[in-house]
């Protein structure tokens, strides 16, 4: 995947996050989060964010880095 490509995930996973803060747990948005990712999203969509927040992950929002930390149970 390009820069272009790890971009878009980047603003997904944030979108998604943040369309799940209506809940007031931290825990359970994070959970939504990584539940729609593990369900709608491609594994190698999967790896590339884990990767990211492996190696960066400055860009994505808390609950969007709590999410992606769960993928990797």
């Amino acid at each position: 995947m390009g820069n272009h490509q790890l971009t878009s995930l980047i603003r997904m996973a944030n979108q998604i996050a943040a369309n799940n803060t209506h809940i007031g747990d931290d825990i359970a948005e994070a959970e939504m989060v990584a539940d729609h990712m593990t369900k709608f999203w491609a594994r190698s969509m999967k790896v590339q964010i884990r990767e990211y927040l492996e190696q960066d992950g400055s860009e994505l929002l808390p609950i969007a880095k709590q999410a992606v930390a769960l993928l990797k149970h």
